[in-house]
């Protein structure tokens, strides 16, 4: 079933890929309900339950994960994770691998379903986000200086946007294979915001080196940047050193490290070589290209967020 399962997103992602009658044919195949189906309402448990809430007058699903042994005592930090386009949060659950760190470490982990068909993320889900936030804090204990989110792809472009208009919600972000754009009104956060992103130089769905890609998706023309070039602005908006430190090569992966930012933050970013629209180590999807085993995405995240709070000087 889980083999099947990828291979139907797998299909989604190429039709997609293949212009505006592969989009109206992912539409119908994702359609607009996903996780929404049957949620749950009695009190979270651990594992995964389905949730609802209800935001700028429509009702939204997520997923919400609790560590499997149980909540720890105390505020736990808050990692929120947004799927990409046409993906649902189940797929996106199980690509990502966050459940595994969430059971490891003591976190609860949020995964968000966007709107629309396919379903996506839009600049009025920044509400939403923060609605979500405040919903979690009402069933859960959570500390709300330790608020991190991370995307994929148009998730991981929504993700950009959570940090340049919620910096005082998120206290750090990650994007993958994200098709950053410039905002309409800009990008002000009203703080430094730590960044970790990661791109492989193989996807043939995000380009690498950005592009005003052909067919545009439902809503007009989509143009975003280079993947380094988007990265070195966050690095110049965070008042970082112009030159970034290498990290050094791990097989198909290296990378730079923009430090000596404003209020201690830093802005990281993975190369990928030859890597496809996946999620590094994690469960490949088929058709978009190479999952590198080389770095582990999620885990790099986490040891990133953790190392950043709101709160902090």
């Amino acid at each position: 079933m889980r083999r099947r399962g990828f291979f139907f997103l797998g299909l989604v992602v190429l039709l997609m890929a293949l212009g505006a009658g592969g989009l109206v044919l992912a539409s119908r195949l994702t359609g607009p309900s996903g996780a929404c189906n049957r949620p749950d309402t009695g009190p979270p448990r651990p594992g995964t339950s389905v949730r609802t809430l209800v935001s700028l007058g429509q009702e939204r699903c997520y997923l919400l994960h609790l560590p499997k042994g149980g909540m720890p005592e105390g505020q736990r930090a808050l990692v929120l994770s947004l799927h990409g386009f046409a993906e649902r949060p189940r797929y996106h659950e199980i690509i990502t691998g966050w459940n595994r760190i969430a059971d490891r470490e003591g976190l609860v982990v949020v995964y968000p379903q966007g709107t629309g068909r396919p379903l996506r993320w839009t600049a009025s889900d920044v509400q939403f986000v923060r609605d979500l936030v405040a919903e979690v804090e009402r069933l859960v204990s959570i500390d709300r200086q330790r608020v991190y989110v991370n995307g994929l792809s148009n998730g991981g472009a929504m993700t950009h946007r959570l940090a340049c208009e919620a910096a005082d919600l998120v206290a750090a972000a990650g994007m993958v294979a994200a098709p950053v754009a410039e905002l309409p009104d800009g990008c002000m956060p009203s703080r430094p915001v730590p960044i970790v992103a990661f791109h492989g130089t193989g996807d043939s769905v995000v380009d690498y080196w950005g592009s005003p890609r052909e067919p545009a998706p439902p809503g007009g023309s989509f143009s975003y940047l280079p993947a380094p070039v988007w990265t070195a602005n966050w690095a110049a908006r965070n008042g970082c050193a112009p030159e970034p430190e290498s990290i050094p090569p791990s097989g198909d992966t290296s990378g730079v490290r923009y430090t000596r930012c404003e209020a201690g933050v830093e802005v990281v970013f993975y190369t990928i070589d030859g890597g496809g629209h996946t999620w590094p180590g994690g469960t490949p999807i088929p058709l978009v290209g190479k999952t590198t085993r080389d770095i582990d995405a999620s885990e790099v995240m986490w040891q990133f967020f953790a190392r950043f709070r709101l709160d902090a000087p």
